[in-house]
This record gives structure tokens, C-alpha cells and sequence, in this order.
């Protein structure tokens, strides 16, 4: 049309006609041409493209879910490379030993270690549907809701899909190393108090995780707790900053980047009473301990103290019946001695967290594709700029209707059970 403009006060009158005819007729073949590939007529329209923005209008309402821990674990690019249900191996390097400098001919031959594994599995792929017919496009554009209504579509499925991560994650609090709180309590409950801060800290610590990307991850009562009665997080010229009084935002406590999360577990414990050890006697260290005595059951998950010892210890594997127990590493903070020693299960509690960043792994991909692709008319991808989760978007044209699905693949692990911990609520 610039070009149309440009030239025709050099055209006679006719020349003029002719020209403005032709000028039309382009309009209205590329009206045509849009309006079919808007329709989903033109099978080569990338018609993804244009729900786009309705997708990333989508993705601002699922950033203020409260997904605390999917930013805030690390990320495992090996995994990614497997197959569904495909197990890769983790190396563990274990602690290594010194030795004494002695003078002589030749160094000593020394320095071989049995490296430890865990295992890792993208474990679920999953997606989730968005479906229009022709009459119920037809029937919603004309109110001009259409656009709207898949938004909101979009939103639905990306918090779907986000909150069944969030809590896959969250549920890893089962192989937590060790534990601090009150059963039934929700943490930093007393005004004026950070101990839950200090104790969480003081068991890493103690635990050896580096003090570098600790990430702390809270239930809303908890949360609640700091926002509500912690005066020094929220008076600005205490804390020196009115993130959290303006904007809610903790920011970082004693180490820890703080978060919250609508998936936080409720772990419900064990029937089991009466359990006594053995009259073995255990060291520092020991993960298996032997129960002799007492009914009911000891779940995974089941935080345990023994007597004589304020330690609470996470429970890897339970019992049904007297038998062997095993705690999660490093194990037992304090030796029993040789006699018949009482455990206690804690009451139920609320499973809030705090860890090393990359002690708990998520992998995320793509759900795979047969050589050579699949029926799909179009696909994208659509990263959540919150989170780091990158969703595939893929468009299936049907009979006389299209489906829309937003998938993900993924798989979580705690692959350094020492480096993280409860904090009971």
C-alpha cells in the first residue's frame, strides 16, 4: 500500500483505477487469509502464536501461587536426558581421611574411596487439556469473552501443573535428616523469638551443609508467625529494609532464603507404643536400631526421640512389629548405652523445611516425542519466569474441534538427606 501511494500520482486516470482495484483486492485476500488462519483453516498458521500473550497473562496469575520450593531446590541436567520410569545414578563422595606426614622415599599409597550412589527417575509425565469445539468458539466470540475465558483456561492448567510439582517436592520432607519444633505448634510463635531460625540452622550446621544456598520453606501459619509477631523482620528501622512490612517478602533470616508454600505435608505418625531397643548399646553414627519390645507401627516419616537424648530423629524405614528401624543419616547424635532404651514417637505434625539448595533435585523436560513427531499441528514452549518451569504447549486440530495441552515432565529426589530438616509445626 506504501508503494500504491507512492506512485499513483504518476499513473493516469485509468492506470490509477487499475492500481487502486488491485490494491483492494490484496486487502482483502490477506483479511481472508487471516481470518482462515484464525479459524485454523491454513494447516501451516502457527496458531499457537497468537495465545501467547494469553498464556504468559496466564503464567502472572500462577506466579502468585505459593510455590516456595520449586525455586528454591536445585536442578539435575543429567536426569533430564532419561526416559520415563529410567533410573540414573547419583555419586555420593564419602568424607575422606587423613593421614600423618612421614618423611621418605615414596609417597603412601593411599587415597582409594568407595564412592556411595543414590538413584533418580523422571517418574511422572503428565499433561493437561484445554478443549473447544467449533459451535462453542462460535458461540463464545460473539460475546468477545473468548479471549478471556482461555486465559483463565491457561491459568488453571499452568497451576495445575505447578502445584503438582510444588508437592512432589514437598513430600520429600519425609527423608528429612533430623527435626526441631512441637508437634501441633507452628514455628516463630513467641514474639520476640528466632529460635526456630537458630536451631534449624544449628542442625545443618552440625550436619555439615554449606551455609551457602539455604533455603527455608514455610506453611501459611508460619509464615504467618514471622509477618505477624516478629517484630524485628518487619519494623523497618530494625530490619533495615519494609520488604516484608510493604510487601510481605521475608527475604533472608540467619542464612536461610525464606518462602512459603501451599503444599506444605501433614504427616499423621505411627500407631506404635512401648518399643524399647536392644541392650546392644549404639554409637554416634548408627542409622539401624533394633526394637525389641512394644506394638503397633513405626511409619517413614515418624519423628523418634530415645531416652536420655532431646535429639529427634527422622525415621528412613519403620516397623509393623518388634524389629529394626532405620533413621536417616548421619544418624544418631548421641550414643545409647548398653541397656534397654525407650522410644517415643512425636506427635503428628506439619512438615515445614529447611535445607541446602541442592540436596533436593527436580528434573524437568519435555514429555518425549516418537521420531519423527507426533499428530501435533503446532508446539511451543512457555517458561514460567517465576519458577524456572518450562512447559510444552502442544495443539492437536480434531474433528471439528481442537485440544490445546500444556505438559511437563519431571522427577524429584532428596539426594543429600544430612543437608536437610524439619521444622515442626
Amino acid at each position: 500500500m506504501n508503494t500504491y501511494l507512492a506512485i499513483k500520482d504518476r499513473l493516469s486516470l485509468g492506470q490509477r483505477l487499475k492500481l487502486h482495484v488491485k490494491a483492494i483486492g490484496l486487502q482483502l485476500s490477506w483479511v481472508m487469509f487471516d481470518h482462515a488462519a484464525k479459524l485454523g483453516v491454513i494447516k501451516g498458521a502457527n496458531t499457537l502464536t497468537g495465545l501467547i500473550p494469553n498464556m504468559y497473562e496466564a503464567l502472572d496469575m500462577v506466579s502468585r501461587e505459593l510455590v516456595g520450593f520449586i525455586p528454591a531446590v536445585g536442578r539435575n541436567s543429567g536426569v533430564e536426558r532419561v526416559a520415563l520410569n529410567q533410573t540414573v545414578t547419583i555419586p555420593i563422595v564419602p568424607a575422606i581421611v587423613g593421614g600423618d606426614v612421614t618423611p621418605g622415599a615414596t609417597p603412601p599409597s593411599d587415597g582409594d574411596q568407595n564412592f556411595g550412589n543414590t538413584t533418580m527417575t523422571i517418574s511422572k509425565s503428565r499433561y493437561w487439556p484445554v478443549r473447544w469445539t467449533g459451535e462453542e468458539q462460535r458461540a463464545v466470540r460473539s460475546s468477545g469473552m473468548l479471549a478471556s475465558m482461555q486465559t483463565q483456561q491457561f491459568a488453571q492448567a499452568f497451576r495445575a501443573a505447578c502445584n503438582e510439582v510444588e508437592a512432589d517436592l514437598a513430600a520429600l520432607y519425609i527423608a528429612t535428616s533430623r527435626a526441631y519444633g512441637t508437634s501441633g505448634t507452628a514455628p516463630f510463635g513467641t514474639a520476640g523469638d528466632l529460635s526456630d531460625f537458630a536451631q534449624s540452622k544449628k542442625i545443618l550446621d552440625d550436619n555439615g551443609a554449606p551455609r551457602i544456598g539455604r533455603r527455608m520453606v514455610l506453611g501459611t501459619t508460619a509464615m504467618a508467625n514471622l509477618g505477624g509477631k516478629q517484630s524485628v523482620l518487619f519494623k523497618v528501622n530494625e530490619a533495615g529494609t519494609d520488604a516484608l512490612l510493604r510487601e510481605g517478602i521475608v527475604g533472608r533470616v540467619e542464612g536461610f532464603g525464606v518462602g512459603d508454600s501451599a503444599q506444605i505435608k501433614t504427616h499423621t505418625k505411627g500407631t506404635g507404643a512401648g518399643y524399647t531397643t536392644t541392650a546392644a548399646g549404639f554409637a554416634v553414627g548408627a542409622t539401624a536400631i533394633p526394637l525389641i519390645t512394644g506394638t503397633g507401627t513405626v511409619l517413614a516419616g515418624d519423628v523418634v526421640t530415645f531416652a536420655g537424648d532431646t535429639n529427634q530423629y527422622v525415621v528412613a524405614a519403620g516397623v509393623a512389629a518388634p524389629g529394626t528401624i532405620t533413621l536417616q543419616e548421619p544418624g544418631l547424635r548421641q550414643a545409647i548405652p548398653a541397656a534397654a532404651t525407650a522410644l517415643t514417637i512425636t506427635n503428628s505434625y506439619i512438615a515445614n523445611m529447611a535445607f541446602y539448595q541442592n540436596a533436593l533435585q527436580l528434573a524437568t523436560r519435555a514429555p518425549a516425542l516418537p521420531e519423527g513427531g507426533d499428530m501435533a499441528d503446532d508446539r511451543t514452549f512457555v517458561a514460567d519466569p517465576l519458577t524456572g518451569l518450562q512447559f510444552e504447549v502442544s495443539l492437536y486440530r480434531q474433528y471439528r474441534q481442537i485440544k490445546i495441552e500444556v505438559a511437563l515432565a519431571w522427577g524429584v529426589k532428596n539426594v543429600q538427606p544430612r543437608h536437610t530438616m524439619l521444622l515442626k509445626g
